[in-house]
């Protein structure tokens, strides 16, 4: 993550405006623990749900001692970056309560590790839709196809042009239902060369193709930077 970034922001810029945790799982905050410990990080927006690790408690303290305003996902929660609009899909306040027990001490909401739950911290990913004037982009952490299937039930899911693969490309995470309420015209699966899993499922990529959906993968394209203006978008190498 560290590299990334390092390629993409001029030098003298250390400030980053807004850091998203998916989720509290390893694979997912092990590289904003670095973030924050050498950048001016403003806003954290990361569920509260508890990751119950050591390593979960190494990244609470970095956030901690960096001054960023902690903020937990609410469903109809904007948030607002210049023309940028984030609109928080998943998860809501009444799913974390319903699925999740407090386990903080005098904290209310807008803290990191104050529920514990026996349920898969994938199903607590927070699902985003970013806005730019006619462009948007889905952003889905890692949710499982019954998550999904809930959204698609509340009629929340709208399309959009680019979409985050969720679960790096695994069958236990993009459903054809899914696919086909959100009608993306590009997709992008984060996954890493040559990993254990075999991701992301030829499955998966063979729902991408049917569908026309331009797809790129990290383990192939590297780093996928898609630009858009509010009216066109595309990708910054091509």
């Amino acid at each position: 993550m560290i590299d990334c970034l390092s390629r993409h922001l001029p030098f003298d810029d250390r400030e980053i405006e807004l850091v998203i945790l998916s989720h509290p799982q390893i694979d997912h905050y092990g590289g904003p623990i670095e973030v924050f410990r050498r950048y001016r990080v403003d806003t954290f927006l990361a569920s509260s749900l508890d990751s119950g690790t050591e390593s979960y408690r190494v990244l609470e303290k970095a956030v901690g001692g960096s001054g960023a305003k902690v903020v937990n996902p609410d469903i109809a929660m904007v948030l607002r970056l210049g023309k940028l609009y984030l609109d928080i899909v998943h998860p809501s306040e009444a799913f974390l309560r319903t699925n999740a027990v407090f386990i903080g001490n005098n904290v209310t909401r807008d803290a990191l590790g104050a529920y514990a739950s026996n349920k898969d911290a994938n199903d607590f990913s927070i699902v985003a839709k970013l806005s730019l004037g006619d462009f948007s982009a889905l952003l889905t952490g890692d949710i499982s196809p019954e998550s999904g299937q809930y959204l698609l039930s509340q009629n929340i899911i709208q399309p959009a042009e680019y979409i985050k693969i969720p679960h790096h490309g695994s069958r236990n995470g993009l459903t054809q239902a899914f696919l086909d309420a959100v009608e993306p015209k590009v997709a992008v699966i984060s996954v890493g060369k040559d990993n254990q899993y075999g991701l992301p499922n030829q499955e998966v990529l063979e729902m991408l193709a049917q569908k026309g959906v331009k797809t790129y993968r990290t383990d192939e394209a590297g780093d996928t930077e898609i630009v858009s203006d509010g009216k066109r978008f595309w990708r910054s190498e091509d």
